[in-house]
């Protein structure tokens, strides 16, 4: 393991520059009134980590180089494709009806922005960051084994799901008479949210590759363990939900015979009817 003041130092000027590059993102989402485009710095901010830990760090070179390519190729492909939803969809609702509703309360647009949007962000990607930071830092073992190719398999393997998944969603979406009802076709007929099941392979995946470096690269399964909280309770998709049951026929039923996340067979309609609430 390296020198704890090494560790330190590297952690250190890597949460600086996180923050830095949120402050930078608030005033240009100040600027042109929409933070949506903090959707695609989800993604590539986790990138940028991994990279800015790659340009300091000293570990293995086997293992740093597979960390750095597997987290680019997730964080461009993400990053791009939120970068096109955000130019093709406008602003998102939810960050709209948040901030009005700040506003409405007394709170400046600037002043919302920040405490609603870019100040929570930013410590949480840096957490979420963890395995492509910690994982870069031991030199030992030198080559990747096969926990690490195990892990860099779960990696490849989230990022097609993920894909395929956003793919799915949008070509339904451009299917004309396709709007006001609900997508239950491919992956979506398995889990209700293939993306972030993907997103859970990916860092899942990383953190394994980090593992496979001794317990400092183990410690940072804090990162996967907080994305998965992040999904259950405070994602998009937890809003977004609430108004589709109520003004797009049939979601509920999609919702009680559907996988939440782990893509599994969908449960019959007798037995959903036997379950539903009373």
């Amino acid at each position: 393991m390296p020198p704890i003041t090494e560790i330190l130092t590297i952690l250190g000027i890597n949460f600086v520059i996180c923050v830095a590059s949120f402050v930078i993102l608030w005033g240009i989402g100040v600027a042109i009134r929409d933070v949506t485009f903090v959707d695609a710095w989800w993604a590539l901010g986790l990138a940028f980590m991994g990279v800015t830990t790659f340009l300091m760090a000293d570990g293995s070179d086997q293992r740093m180089q597979l960390i750095l390519v597997l987290v680019c190729v997730w964080g461009l492909r993400l990053g791009g494709y939120m970068l096109w939803r955000w130019r093709d969809h406008g602003p998102d609702r939810r960050y709209v009806k948040m901030l009005d509703r700040a506003q409405e309360k007394g709170m400046s647009y600037p002043r919302a922005a920040w405490v609603l949007v870019f100040q929570l962000q930013s410590p949480i990607l840096f957490i979420v960051s963890l395995p492509v930071q910690l994982g870069q830092l031991s030199a030992t073992p030198v080559a990747v084994g096969i926990l690490g190719w195990i892990g860099a398999g779960l990696t490849v393997f989230g990022i097609i799901f993920e894909s395929l998944g956003d793919w799915q969603m949008v070509r339904f979406k451009k299917t004309p008479g396709t709007a006001g009802t609900v997508m239950d076709k491919g992956l979506w007929r398995y889990t209700q949210h293939p993306n972030y099941f993907g997103d859970l392979c990916v860092w899942f995946g990383l953190w394994l590759i980090a593992a496979e470096s001794g317990l400092l690269g183990a410690a940072s399964i804090v990162g996967p363990l907080l994305l998965i909280v992040m999904f259950l309770k405070y994602s998009g998709g937890v809003s977004y939900e609430k108004r589709l049951k109520h003004t797009r026929p049939g979601y509920e039923g999609y919702m009680a015979r559907t996988s939440l996340m782990i893509p599994w067979p969908p449960r019959k309609a007798a037995a959903v009817e036997t379950k539903s609430p009373a």
